[in-house]
């Protein structure tokens, strides 16, 4: 299998890296964490370089691209820590195109490729603890369409974006809709995140919805599968900054007059932390494959690539730590908030343990070994 990048993804990921080291500096992102953490001019310039659309059909005004390309993108966000929910932007993309009728999708979809209309996931309820069938959230058919009720959590950005796809049963099936965050019943309260981004608890009552599909579980299933894919890939870029930064540090900090680098016990424990980003990164790559398999086999595989992310991001963060000393731990230094950035990564779209029971539901019984 040939795991080389095409001439295309490669000029992609060099336009971003390029951004990120120039136009989304440490001192910029502070700032933009300190105002709130989420800047609407810094996630217009992500879509002016394209990566709103990046999910979008080119006849919606997207750029029509594909998983491998959400997956180059994700990383050289992640070195970064960019704050923006660009995941978000990737899912509304996939699902509205995926499932939407066509008027739906002609009133959105060139928002979102453009940047213009941030469009976020609204499904996480206090009970529900990962599991997406386990909601409150009721929509029933009112004159002109839908209304709905419910509660969502920790919803990306939840006070600054444009709409919502929302999670809610209807006659006991589950449904997924589109709320405008302007529309009556609708309120927000906002909040920073450990890691420095903003999200919001956003409550809806008797709010006006456009049904996306009632096929709502199976949409809700992929829309956080892509989720899973873009959080495994930004890991991937976490971690990778985290090693550099660690090594740079190994090869300038001194102790008894030489580079404390020359240390065999520290070597070793660089070339662990080395091994897991390594392990992450073909995770990653594996997700990302998979993310267009059959919905059973795809389930399986963001599965396993998170349970895998969560034990590597565990281990670079914390080994980072304890590699830089006190230091490593102190908000103005970076590697902190690299860190920081890697706790809250292992939490997003379920955390190691959850999806580690999501393996196991999912085996077989030869588990995978055998024909």
């Amino acid at each position: 299998m040939d795991f080389d990048f095409s001439d295309d993804q490669e000029q992609l990921r060099d336009a971003v890296r390029k951004y990120v080291d120039k136009g989304y500096t440490f001192e910029r992102r502070r700032a933009i964490e300190k105002a709130g953490g989420f800047d609407r001019a810094a996630y217009t310039e992500l879509a002016e370089l394209g990566l709103t659309g990046l999910y979008v059909p080119e006849d919606d005004g997207g750029m029509g691209m594909g998983p491998i390309e959400g997956m180059v993108v994700m990383e050289e966000l992640g070195r970064g820590m960019v704050l923006e929910p660009l995941a978000q932007a990737l899912i509304a993309g996939a699902v509205i195109a995926g499932y939407a009728d066509a008027a739906t999708k002609a009133t959105w979809l060139p928002g979102v490729a453009d940047g213009s209309k941030l469009v976020v996931l609204a499904y996480q309820e206090r009970a529900s603890r990962y599991a997406l069938d386990t909601i409150e959230g009721k929509a029933h058919q009112a004159p002109g369409g839908y209304v709905l009720n419910a509660t969502k959590s920790i919803v990306a950005a939840g006070d600054q974006a444009n709409a919502y796809l929302v999670s809610a049963k209807v006659n006991s099936v589950l449904g997924l809709f589109l709320v405008e965050r302007e529309s009556a019943g609708v309120s927000t309260r906002g909040y920073g995140t450990q890691d420095g981004s903003r999200a919001a608890e956003v409550t809806f009552k008797n709010a006006p919805a456009t049904l996306i599909t009632t096929q709502g579980l199976a949409a809700l299933e992929h829309a956080v599968d892509i989720g899973i894919a873009a959080t495994c890939a930004e890991a991937v870029g976490v971690m990778d900054k985290t090693m550099a930064l660690t090594a740079e540090y190994l090869n300038t900090r001194k102790q008894f007059g030489v580079a404390i680098s020359s240390f065999q016990a520290l070597r070793h424990r660089a070339a662990d932390m080395k091994m897991q980003l390594e392990l992450a990164r073909s995770m990653s790559f594996y997700a990302s494959l998979k993310l267009n398999a059959p919905a059973p086999e795809r389930r399986a595989t963001m599965a396993r690539a998170k349970v895998q992310l969560g034990q590597s991001m565990r281990f670079v963060g914390q080994q980072s730590v304890q590699l830089h000393g006190g230091i490593g731990v102190t908000d103005e230094y970076i590697g902190s908030h690299y860190f920081k950035k890697l706790t809250q990564l292992e939490m997003t779209f379920g955390d190691s343990l959850h999806h580690l029971g999501e393996v196991s539901a999912r085996m077989q019984d030869t588990a995978g070994v055998f024909a």
